[in-house]
């Protein structure tokens, strides 16, 4: 079994959470990788930070939103894949172990897994949130109105972004459904259904302080690759 490296990148931005987030990805039991984390301008709770310098790649740059964040990740990583942790989530210990092995055996270039939801005390108030879809044409029919995957639980070969290019830096809430959307025209997604992600819910989420903006973003998406899933539905009836 080959163990290629995988580039954890922690995107940051003013989120109390952040120690917790790079522990769990420190901790990870895969063992070639290396996290990445990038202040996205931060005013507060940047002395989390600071116990792990050692052991992390830190950016610092000016506020951009999370695609700015994670491009900036992506061009100081040295990995041969990429994998995506909000500061206020956490991974599983076992998560990229796990995943990286289920996608050698299906030689996946993407993959996304399950997830478990947790409160701001990091209790599990939701398990197994993740959306099962297993039929493809279901998975595209899905993917014309809203997006399921979430994107810390994502893998990605290192190598797609230089087919698709980087996140869309002027979508601020949907940067992963495009991207998704984009990767799709040239690979297929494998699903895990495994709950390795601890996807934190909290008063302070961008998901529920700009709900409004976020509809009009992935509309606007949606919209823009309709034409291309309704092509790859149409080819598998």
């Amino acid at each position: 079994m080959e163990f290629p490296k995988v580039s954890i990148i922690i995107p940051f931005y003013n989120c109390q959470y952040v120690q917790q987030a790079i522990k769990s990805a420190l901790n990870q039991t895969y063992v070639n990788k290396e996290v990445i984390v990038v202040n996205d301008g931060s005013t507060k709770y940047t002395e989390k930070i600071k116990p792990f310098l050692n052991r992390i790649k830190y950016v610092e740059k000016p506020n951009g939103g999370t695609a700015s964040a994670l491009n900036a990740g992506i061009k100081v990583a040295t990995g041969d894949y990429f994998s995506w942790l909000s500061s206020d989530d956490r991974f599983m210990n076992n998560k990229t172990q796990i995943q990286m092995d289920f996608m050698q055996k299906h030689q996946a270039k993407i993959s996304y897994t399950n997830y478990h939801v947790i409160n701001d005390q990091s209790k599990i108030i939701r398990k197994n949130l993740g959306k099962i879809i297993v039929d493809k044409k279901e998975f595209y029919r899905y993917l014309k109105n809203k997006c399921h995957i979430n994107g810390c639980t994502v893998i990605i070969r290192m190598e797609l972004f230089d087919k698709v290019g980087l996140f869309d830096e002027k979508l601020k809430f949907t940067q992963d459904y495009e991207m998704w959307l984009r990767v799709l025209q040239h690979e297929d997604f494998h699903f895990l259904n495994q709950p390795l992600l601890l996807s934190r819910y909290h008063t302070d989420m961008g998901t529920l302080k700009f709900q409004e903006a976020l509809q009009v973003e992935k509309q606007m998406v949606s919209k823009k690759y309709e034409a291309m899933l309704n092509q790859k539905i149409e080819r598998l009836s």
